[in-house]
């Protein structure tokens, strides 16, 4: 997972934790925070895309976390992560910051995902992120973590 942003606050940090440490193999996932730019606007954008694209697998399967992305229900999202992964490609889930990302990112990502039309703090994402994988796993084995 990638984002661009600060340390988890602890009572992220702690809300994370709490659904990483029930993750398996292959939706198991860890956090890659990269840097806030010190530019504004295009430039801020561009420099943290820039850092975003260095950092993604070649082979990835690129998940965009953006507002004007589809808007899937918990199982699809599932669906659509057990297909990469049975296609033998791992996945990144990809937050950039305040400005966003830029057309290169967009155009790199497999699956552009929007949480709602709502815009919410980057380090709630994190949270509900990290819950979804969870959710999505658990639908994937067809345990009763979800109830439809």
């Amino acid at each position: 997972m990638l984002a661009i942003g600060k340390k988890h606050e602890s009572w992220v940090a702690e809300g994370i934790e709490r659904y990483e440490r029930r993750l398996r193999k292959p939706f198991d996932a860890s956090w890659t925070l990269l840097p806030h730019s010190a530019r504004e606007g295009d430039a801020a954008r561009a420099e943290e895309s820039d850092r975003i694209l260095a950092k993604l697998g070649r082979d990835a399967f690129v998940v965009l976390l953006d507002e004007r992305g589809r808007d899937v229900d918990s199982p699809a999202l599932s669906g659509t992560l057990q297909r990469a992964f049975d296609a033998g490609r791992a996945v990144s889930a990809v937050i950039g910051g305040a400005y966003g990302v830029d057309d290169r990112v967009r155009e790199r990502a497999d699956f552009v995902w929007s949480l709602s039309r709502l815009v919410f703090p980057h380090q709630l994402v994190r949270l509900i992120v990290a819950e979804q994988l969870y959710r999505a796993q658990e639908i994937a084995a067809g345990r009763p973590y979800h109830h439809a």
